[in-house]
């Protein structure tokens, strides 16, 4: 481990890749052992003759090289095989000792100014009425445990470590069948923004479960028991340390040397609906929550508070002094399964029913939204909604499903979540059967969207929380639409219920980002599937566990050797010291969105276009008068309001060029604060404006003008908010020749580049639609011509995608290059990001 206190001058020899002995010898063992998972080909590059020699390697093999790693550079906590017995059978796993492990994550430096050791509070206003809620330590389950422990306990100096164990089979090959099942563990005094992260290394890999299918188990029923038995025996093996260390606390030191005494406790068990199922003993169609009857799940006046874990601790006494038949009807009576030993029963401050967090992939996108799209297609016919997915105009943030979205299979939650961003839009006029008004199904689809865009908020207050309880509500109302068309017959599914505890869960653990099993699928790439590919595949789990302790040691000393190089290049009068115990540290708040900036290439697409070419080609039509109001306005700020002034000013601008230099698109980049200084930003954002043009294969590509947020009252461009700002098409982006500045604007000239926009109807409220909460806008047109305008490009905020307004069936000549020339009227797409949606929600 690295120790803050020493210097590359300090390492032995004075060499700073020790154990390697040079630079060449630890950059190509750190890319041999982490650029990929095979090794074949490394060693067959050292068996040439003189290679090894030639770089001074030493090692002159992958065995060589495993047996330097194993030997001389720290890791984490070591696997061990283990065996169970369950009904007189033996199940192998492999497990690292689960205390280590979080000592491990506690002592790593890297996480040394990042660690949350106590809960906060957190208001958005000085009132203190508005409670915020975003990382773990924001909500009351930390709080409560606290007092809890300190009461309990009698200790005032106690820091709660709260577990997070998530568990998920995987496949790890396409044809073999092959199956791992690993548990991952991490701790929420990592802030969510590191845990999400691999490369952070913040979760690790705590176990691999058996995955036998027990074939030799012929009944059905006995099978599952015998399955779920083996589940819980494994895990109560694997935590059955945080029993004691939970209750007396164990004495842990941080990457800085503080000693705290911690207490490990099991907060978050993180999983799909058959794995929350399988944790809580609950039968499969029930909550895993609350005790919703089945037949009524669907209702929200059934929600109720978590279930106690006091009837399966009454059903395991009865068990012991009873005997199985008791057991058995004891279970039965509270909806359980009967299992003698939960993994969680011994575990301190733990109700594993509280400890069911949501599942955004699996709950909404894999769940409720694919449902929703699935009686969409039946109310509406799939010829028509897979027509009017044909028809969509182009934006960055959306995906055109060109052949419709009914015959997809095998969808992904990340094509559903791209589905969402128009699929209000193509349900907004329809016309269903029987001419039954679609206002119910356009504001049930309208309600749903609202749900999960408001679920994934990586802040919440007390008042998106009441947004998020009233979205759901209002679907529950419109949705009798479903049973109305004859599509559904009740909404009695378990994961629709599960939104009832959204907000609940929400306020217990943070949001819903804490917990994602979007993280646990990527994980699965690293700890499992790479691990598996590096094998042999006869007898794998050992080769898994081997390679995968051997990349966590590379990478840990790839950090150490990254801070002692960073160290010797600092002078001891540049070095700052280090923060005393008593430091607080604060960090940025999550937030909606993060500042973005416009960004356009260094050089212009095209150096000179004609004005003949943009009029005709780029359709700006009335480019050089546009640009004369443009150069009066900015040379006499006082002619703004008089159009009679702004005219006369603008008829006496010359314009004595006929080339200009040209843009084809305009990024916009973001950078949160939590991404490192030298790092590039992120494209966050698009808008494309260019002509027609022909490919490599000398085929016509339509031209694409995308439409964007303008501030059209010429003040400072504000992002979320649509106050003074219109939408507008991009036409065309473009700088001034230098001889265009000199001659209008002599005394300077702070816009570089400009674009030529066309002008929609502004924002008003008797344009909002009742029903789908979206704001209309067609162009804006007077006298016959179409309203246009010069404008920096510094105060053009984002792209907008419109949904354009298709009546009961979508013309058929309409096409995603044309379709925003040809329609008459469109709808302001809301859902295309989280920046729309929080401005125009």
């Amino acid at each position: 481990m690295f120790d803050p206190n020493t210097n590359s001058a300090g390492a032995p020899g004075g060499n700073p890749f020790h154990p390697f002995k040079s630079k060449v010898d630890w950059e190509m063992a750190r890319w041999a052992k982490l650029r990929g998972p095979g090794s074949t080909a490394f060693s067959e590059l050292l068996a040439i003759e003189g290679v090894r020699e030639a770089l001074g390697l030493s090692y002159k093999n992958m065995d060589e090289l495993n047996k330097l790693i194993d030997t001389h550079l720290p890791g984490r906590p070591m696997f061990h095989r283990h065996e169970i017995i369950v009904g007189g059978e033996a199940f192998e796993f492999y497990s690292r000792d689960v205390v280590e492990c979080i000592r491990a994550l506690w002592r790593d430096p890297q996480f040394q100014a990042e660690l949350i050791v106590e809960p906060e509070r957190q208001y958005a206003d000085e009132d203190e009425t508005i409670r915020m809620f975003h990382d773990m330590h924001t909500g009351k389950w930390w709080w409560n445990t606290q007092k809890t422990v300190e009461r309990e306990t009698g200790q005032k100096e106690c820091t709660i470590v709260p577990v997070m164990i998530s568990s998920d089979k995987t496949q790890l090959t396409t044809f073999r069948n092959k199956v791992a099942y690993p548990v991952y563990l991490t701790i929420e005094n990592l802030p969510k923004h590191v845990r999400r992260k691999p490369s952070r290394q913040a979760q690790i890999l705590l176990a691999y479960l058996p995955t036998t299918k027990l074939e030799h188990i012929t009944n059905q029923a006995s099978r599952r028991r015998t399955t779920i038995n083996v589940f819980h025996a494994c895990l109560k093996f694997i935590l059955q340390p945080l029993e004691s260390a939970g209750r007396k606390g164990v004495f842990m030191m941080s990457g800085d040397g503080l000693i705290r005494k911690c207490f490990p406790i099991l907060a978050v068990y993180i999983g799909d609906y058959p794995e929350q199922v399988l944790v809580t003993l609950v039968k499969t169609g029930e909550c895993p929550v609350c005790k919703a009857p089945r037949d009524g799940i669907g209702d929200l006046k059934n929600t109720g508070p978590p279930r106690a874990s006091g009837p399966i601790l009454e059903a395991l006494e009865k068990l012991e002094h009873e005997g199985a038949q008791a057991f058995v009807a004891a279970c039965n009576s509270a909806g359980i399964k009967p299992v003698p030993t939960p993994f969680w029963k011994d575990l301190p401050f733990v109700n594993i029913y509280s400890s069911i967090t949501p599942d955004v992939l699996h709950q909404l996108y894999q769940g409720v939204v694919k449902h929703l799209i699935s009686w969409l297609i039946d109310a509406c016919g799939r010829a028509e909604i897979d027509a009017r997915c044909r028809r969509l105009p182009m934006n960055h943030h959306i995906r055109l499903f060109m052949k419709g979205i009914s015959g997809l299979s095998r969808v992904t939650g990340t094509e559903h979540d791209q589905i969402c961003r128009f699929l209000l839009g193509i349900v907004q006029d329809i016309k269903l059967p029987s001419g039954i008004s679609n206002a119910r199904l356009v504001r049930s689809v309208q309600n749903l969207l609202d749900f999960t865009y408001l679920a994934r908020y990586p802040i919440h207050t007390t008042q998106t929380l009441d947004n998020l309880d009233t979205a759901l509500q209002e679907f529950h109302v419109n949705a009798s639409i479903f049973i109305d068309l004859k599509i559904r017959p009740h909404f009695h599914f378990p994961k629709l219920h599960f939104c009832s505890h959204y907000r609940y869960l929400i306020e217990l653990f943070g949001t819903t980002d804490n917990y994602n099993t979007e993280y646990t699928e990527r994980l699965h790439i690293d700890l499992a599937k790479d691990a598996y590919r590096a094998t042999n595949f006869r007898d794998e789990f050992p080769q898994m566990t081997a390679w995968l302790d051997r990349k966590e040691r590379m990478l840990q000393h790839d950090r150490h050797v990254a801070k002692l190089l960073e160290l010797s290049h600092e002078s001891p009068d540049n070095q700052s010291s280090p923060a005393s115990a008593t430091t607080i540290l604060r960090y940025p708040l999550p937030c909606l969105v993060h500042k973005r900036q416009p960004q356009l290439p260094k050089n212009p697409t095209v150096y000179g276009v004609h004005l003949n070419v943009i009029r005709q080609e780029y359709g700006a039509e009335f480019f050089e008068a546009a640009l004369a109001r443009f150069v009066a306005q900015y040379q006499d700020p006082t002619v703004i309001g008089d159009r009679r002034r702004l005219e006369k000013a603008a008829s006496e601008i010359q314009i004595r060029f006929y080339k200009i230099p040209v843009f084809h698109y305009l990024k916009f980049v973001s950078k949160d604060p939590y991404t490192p200084p030298n790092a590039a930003p992120a494209v966050v954002d698009a808008i494309y404006a260019k002509p027609r043009y022909l490919n490599k294969r000398k085929q016509e590509i339509p031209g694409r003008f995308d439409t964007a947020m303008v501030n059209h009252t010429g003040g400072t461009a504000s992002i979320g908010d649509i106050q003074g700002c219109s939408v507008a098409r991009v036409r065309c982006i473009f700088s001034l020749p230098e001889s265009a500045v000199d001659l209008w604007f002599p005394n300077g000239w702070s816009h570089t580049h400009l674009a030529y926009v066309e002008w929609y109807t502004p924002f008003s409220q008797s344009r909002l639609d009742p029903n789908s909460r979206l704001y209309q806008v067609a162009p804006l047109v007077k006298n016959g011509e179409a309203q246009v305008s010069v404008v920096p490009i510094s105060l053009i905020i984002q792209s907008v995608h419109l949904l354009p307004k298709f009546g009961p069936v979508a013309p058929a000549d309409w096409k995603p290059s044309s379709v925003l020339d040809e329609a008459k009227t469109f709808y302001v797409n809301s859902f295309t990001d989280r920046l729309t949606y929080s401005t125009i929600y």
